[in-house]
Formats: C-alpha cells, structure tokens, sequence
C-alpha cells in the first residue's frame, strides 16, 4: 500500500509539473496578446503594452500600459495561483500596481444618449452598457475571479465633470495608495476590506486637501461599513457645484476651507452616512473704500454668527444621507436642506423674538439687526442673501 503511494504521488507530481510548465510557456508566448485582446474587449478602447514578462514561480510582469483616455499604468505585478488554474478558476493571489493614471469623464445625459442621472461610462462603450449582465445571487457567472490582495501605489485619479459651470470641472486624486483584500465574483458572501489614503491639490500655491478612507463590505449580501474623511476641502473651487444657490461674488468671499466626514452603514443594499461638514476658514475680500455693506453680506454675517451660537463658536453642519449601494446618489441637495434645517433649529432654539435677540453677539445688534420675527422659511436660493424670503420673513432687519 505505501509502494502505491509513493508511486502514484510521484506519478502527480510529474503529471503537475509537465502542465505547471504547458500554463508557463503558454502565458510567456501568448499572454501579451490575451491580455491586449481581453482589455480592448472590456473597455471599447486602444490598448499598448510597452513589456511583458513571465518570472517563476509564477509572476507576470506588465510595465507602461496605456488604454487611451482610460488609464496608464507605470508598472504592475500579479500573482496568479497555479492551483486555481486547475480548478477552473482564475485565482489571483496578490496584485500590485505602481503609478496608475485613471481618468473618468462625467458628461451631461444628451451628450451620450444615456440615463437621466448621467454615466461616467466613456462614450464609446455606452452603447453596450444596457447588454452588461450583472450576476445575481445563485445564479452562475459566466467566469469565476478570486482576487485575493490588490496595492495600489503612488497612483492619480483626474475626475472631470462637464455637468457643471461653463466648462466643467476637473478633481484631481495624487500620490493615491490603496489597499483591497478578498473579492470574489461570484454569488459568496464574503468580506472584503478596503484602505485609501490620498491628497487633492486644489489651485497652485495653495494647501493640498488629504482624504482618507476605510472600511469593509460584502458585495453579496450589500453591507458595508466604513469612514470617510476629508481635510482642507476648498469650497471655492468647488463654486460650480452649488454656483445656483450661493453666490459668493454677493457676500465677497474669497476663501472658504472646509473639513468632512462621513460614517457609512449599509444593510440590505440601504446605506445611511451621518456627515459632518465645519467650515474650518473664511476670508472675504476687501470692500473698496466708500462702499456700503450689501445686504447680502449682511445676511451672510448674520446666518454665520446663528451657526456660531448654536455650535459653541463652531460653523458646523450635520446631515445624513441615505442611498443605494449598487446605485449611490449624492449631492449638494443634501447640505442645502441641512441648511435649510439649521435655521429652523436656530428660531425654535434661540427664539429669535425682539427680546430674545440680545442672545446673539454683539455684531448682530451693532446697526444691523433691529428686530427679527420668523426666518423658519429662509432658503438660500440664488444668492446668500436669500432675498425675497428673507426679506419676507425679517421685516425691517437691515439698513441700506
């Protein structure tokens, strides 16, 4: 019985190592041209591949590529398992990749032809994107992918938005290192944990913005939980997006700087974050010499000093959002009602009656606010200074 072991485990051991040597040789000749023909495939785009190698035991090698418009990659390694080729599945076992560059372009709904909401999918591939199959569970998927660790590092992502102000916006993500542990495609409840860490330069000369992230999820079963944080956020580049409901050109804002943070809860496909925005810095512009405070300016002055009084000296604004995992939808919506809330915290809280007014600084009482009866009802819309309903709701408050 030992004799037949020994023998038949020899006999494995040759029977493996002349097919470890057929997949090696395979992947050396004809893996360059897979790869380039398997990523054209997916992405409807030009591929190059500058190198290509294979190293033992079983590494692959990939140095400068580049899918046109999508993304360019410094240099890669991955690592795939010998053993999951045996079983049918493509296993990768550890996957590092050195100075990617992705770029993704946002483009308004008639420009590709696509859902009201808007894709981030180029162009050229949004006319196959209603003939994607997403796998649902207990259902077969056409191919089986382990990926067991993926580092990202020194990486760039460049976001552009042509949905907002004249010619869009561009979000730049650098020196990104990224960390995803376990994910499989295929119907398995599995947990796969992620780490992210970057910095966004603004403008030139100024202080680059560092964002954070961590946390886990399962992809099946769509639970997640995770922090979000961004530092040093500059709300004047970021004008355009909420460029409808604030004018800043009005209240002479010059610099605003900003920190936020998010706590992420998902349970049956329903996230809640509980976000937290403080304005961390404010510089207005200098009003030339002569001119008389706008009303806008006034308002602006007021509506800071309510959020101080009610946050211990703090501007601070907390709200929650609530979305989909497979579909999430944010926007700047959120923080308007937010807003929107906290004045009608600021009457109900402080009273807001002639009396009650006195409870404010002494800048509010300095010549600008005589009385104040309701402002539940004040919206920033258009401008800060909210005018019509604000107007409405302070009769008499400022002075010209």
């Amino acid at each position: 019985m030992i004799k037949f072991l020994i023998k038949f485990l020899k006999r494995a051991i040759v029977i493996l190592a002349i097919v470890f040597v057929v997949v090696y040789l395979f992947l050396l000749f004809k893996g360059r041209t897979i790869l380039v023909r398997e990523l054209k495939q997916l992405t409807q785009k030009e591929v190059s591949l500058g190198y290509f190698s294979i190293t033992l035991p079983l590494n692959i090698n990939i140095r400068n590529l580049d899918i046109k418009g999508l993304l360019k990659v410094d240099s890669a390694t991955i690592s795939p398992s010998f053993i999951g080729f045996l079983t049918g599945r493509v296993v990768l076992n550890d996957v590092k990749i050195v100075k990617p560059e992705f770029t993704y372009e946002k483009f308004p709904p008639q420009a590709v032809g696509l859902t009201p909401e808007g894709s981030l999918l180029p162009a050229a591939a949004a006319g196959s994107a209603s003939s994607v199959k997403t796998v649902k569970p207990g259902e077969k998927p056409a191919y089986t992918l382990i990926l067991k660790r993926l580092s990202v590092k020194d990486g760039r992502i460049n976001f552009i938005d042509h949905t907002v102000g004249t010619g869009g916006i561009m979000i730049t993500l650098r020196e990104l290192n990224f960390s995803l542990r376990n994910i499989y495609a295929f119907p398995a409840s599995i947990i796969t944990n992620f780490e992210l860490s970057g910095k966004i330069p603004w403008k030139e000369g100024q202080d680059e913005g560092k964002i954070e992230a961590k946390g886990w999820l399962d992809l099946i079963r769509k639970d997640m939980q995770a922090t979000f944080k961004i530092e040093d956020i500059d709300g004047v580049y970021l004008y355009p997006y909420y460029s409808t409901w604030v004018d800043l050109q009005k209240v002479r804002i010059e610099k605003a700087k900003l920190n936020f943070s998010a706590s992420l809860k998902g349970i049956n496909n329903n996230i809640t974050a509980e976000c937290h925005l403080e304005l961390t810095d404010i510089v207005r512009r200098q009003r030339p010499e002569g001119e008389e405070e706008s009303k806008a300016e006034k308002v602006a002055a007021v509506v800071l000093d309510m959020f101080r009084a009610l946050n211990q000296g703090k501007i601070i604004l907390d709200f929650t959002i609530r979305t989909k995992m497979d579909r999430p939808e944010l926007g700047f919506g959120n923080i308007r009602m937010a807003f929107e809330n906290k004045i009608a915290k600021a009457k109900s809280t402080v009273g807001f009656g002639a009396k009650d007014v006195l409870m404010f600084p002494t800048k509010l009482i300095e010549g600008t606010v005589r009385k104040t009866t309701d402002i539940s009802r004040a919206v920033i819309d258009g401008s800060v200074a909210v005018a019509r309903e604000l107007k409405s709701a302070i009769a008499g408050a400022f002075k010209k």
